[in-house]
């Protein structure tokens, strides 16, 4: 039986992260890019960072939009990203909304954020060391699910949040700046 390596990612939020927030995306022409993911999502691959997104999804629980929309744009979004040179390779999304949710999609759920839930998922589905991870968001959500599942390095990209968050986290300006720091760090070695 072989044992795979557990592996590093780089946890990436979509909405505010990957495209520019626009309030419940669910078709491809709504897409605006964020400047530096792809650029940002080469260098981590290159450095062995498994890409992995997690986001909440709760236009799905509100009836705005069907997991069938989210899975369709998610389809294009990685056919974007391959035509770039680079793989999405885990997108992990969840639906759930306590106070908002309709019918089944009213409730808390583990993998909301700021919950650890989908970060715990991925790293059991791919193996990943959550302890030589990183995670990039938008929201004081993500840095509080980063933090839970013991990731050593979050990074807050300005522009959403009007105020500091809680929890241990680097503010950035620019995806630009989290490629130079992934870049500048020292190599992990694995036993």
């Amino acid at each position: 039986m072989t044992h795979l390596q557990p592996t590093r990612a780089l946890f990436l939020d979509r909405d505010g992260v990957i495209n520019h927030e626009v309030g419940y995306l669910h078709k491809a022409e709504q897409v605006r890019w964020v400047s530096g993911i792809f650029d940002l999502c080469r260098t981590a691959q290159e450095l062995g960072y498994a890409l992995v997104v997690v986001t909440n999804q709760a236009g799905i629980g509100r009836g705005l939009y069907t997991q069938s929309d989210f899975d369709q744009l998610t389809f294009w979004m990685q056919q974007e990203f391959a035509a770039r040179g680079t793989t999405l390779d885990a997108v992990y999304c969840c639906p759930y909304h306590p106070e908002h949710g309709l019918g089944e999609y009213k409730r808390e759920h583990e993998d909301r954020k700021p919950n650890p839930g989908m970060l715990l998922r991925a790293a059991r589905d791919l193996s990943i060391d959550l302890r030589q991870s990183i995670l990039v968001g938008d929201r004081c959500s993500d840095i509080a699910a980063a933090n839970a599942a013991g990731l050593p390095q979050a990074f807050l990209l300005a522009g959403t949040e009007t105020a500091a968050c809680s929890g241990t986290y680097t503010p950035v300006n620019s995806l630009d700046t989290v490629a130079q720091w992934l870049v500048s760090r020292p190599a992990v070695v694995t036993a």
